[in-house]
Order: C-alpha cells, then sequence, then structure tokens
C-alpha cells in the first residue's frame, strides 16, 4: 500500500506539472513559443522521477501484470493532479482568459471524429515514448533534454492528442460532459496504443 501511494503521488505532481505547462499554453497567442514552454512540464516530470501515463505505458510489455497497477494508479494520479490545478485556477485573476481559450480547444476536440481523435492520440503516444525513452537512453544531457524538448512541440503543433494535457484543459473549460469523459477515455486508449508500438516492433527486429 505504501508504494501504491508513492506512485499516486508521484502522479499527481506530474498532474502539477503537466497544467503548469498549459497554463503557459493558453496564457499565449504565439503557439509555437507556447508549445515551447509547455515542455517545461515534461522536462521538470522526467527529471524529477514522476509519473507520467505517457511516460510509463510504453513500458507495459517490459514489465510484470502487476505493472498494469501502477500504470491504472498513474493515470488516476494524472487526473487528480490536473484537476486540482484547472479548478485552483478559477481563484485568480487569469482564470478568465485561459477559460475561454480552454472551453475553445475542447469544442474542438469534442466535435471531432473517434476515428481522427483515435489516430491523433496514437501519434502522441508514439511521439511521447520516444521522448520518454531517448531521455533514459540518451548518453549526454544535450540528447535527453532535445528530445523531450522537440517531442513535445511537435505534438502540440501537430495538434496531436495527449489525455494527460486535455484532463487539464477539460478542467479548466469546466464543460465536463458524458462524451468528454468518453473522449478522454478514447484518448488515454489512443495514447496507450502509441506508446507501445515502437517497443513492440523493436522487440520483433531484435529476434
Amino acid at each position: 500500500m505504501k508504494e501504491k501511494i508513492k506512485i499516486l503521488i508521484k502522479a499527481i505532481l506530474a498532474g502539477f506539472m503537466i497544467s503548469i505547462g498549459g497554463t503557459i499554453f493558453l496564457s499565449l497567442d504565439n503557439k509555437i513559443i507556447g508549445a515551447g514552454l509547455f515542455s517545461i512540464g515534461l522536462f521538470f516530470i522526467v527529471s524529477r522521477g514522476f509519473n507520467l501515463y505517457t511516460g510509463k505505458v510504453g513500458y507495459i510489455f517490459d514489465n510484470k501484470p502487476k505493472y498494469l497497477i501502477e500504470v491504472l494508479i498513474t493515470v488516476i494520479g494524472n487526473f487528480i493532479g490536473t484537476f486540482i490545478i484547472g479548478n485552483l485556477l478559477k481563484f485568480t485573476r487569469i482564470y478568465s482568459a485561459i477559460n475561454e481559450k480552454a472551453i475553445s480547444m475542447s469544442n474542438i476536440k469534442i466535435n471531432d471524429s473517434i476515428p481522427s481523435i483515435l489516430v491523433l492520440s496514437i501519434l502522441c503516444g508514439m511521439l511521447m515514448y520516444l521522448a520518454v525513452d531517448n531521455y533514459k537512453n540518451a548518453k549526454d544531457s544535450i540528447g535527453q533534454n532535445i528530445s523531450i524538448f522537440i517531442a513535445v512541440i511537435v505534438f502540440i503543433l501537430c495538434s496531436f492528442e495527449h489525455s494527460i494535457a486535455n484532463m487539464y484543459y477539460f478542467s479548466v473549460a469546466s464543460t465536463w460532459s458524458i462524451k468528454m469523459i468518453l473522449y478522454l477515455l478514447l484518448m488515454i486508449l489512443g495514447n496507450g496504443i502509441g506508446g507501445v508500438i515502437i517497443p513492440l516492433c523493436n522487440k520483433v527486429v531484435k529476434k
């Protein structure tokens, strides 16, 4: 139980970091600069060892079945973290501005088609796996950090769907609905599929 609590706390902290990155993005009109600064969230997550779903799901087939529980706890913790920050911001002077942009973004997402959301989520999952795995295996700090920033900038500029970032946007928008929850679950699934594609292909190639 103690270990599960640690996993949850680290996941909540990751949700905080993604929320900070998301707040930067919502606060800026320049999408390129916003995408670059959003990367700070993932940078602190990997450098501090926090638990982010899109950073952990790619390693499901490298671990024992109980790892799935860790991934599930991570998703829950990420949601708690993003939900807390998204709602705390309601008490700040910046909320009206970021709320308006979050609502616009959320409407675009939930009015998209299911195949579109799934494909965009899969592609995001692939990028997030590469970012985290490169960070773990790069031999120098430059290679580690570049992979983080490039992956985040690309997924944002391509409008790929990151389930945890969307948890934050939906929380700031305050427009939760059954459809939004179902779309979020689809994004989580898509990120998971994308996260395991490359490691599974690597296993086949190495055989």
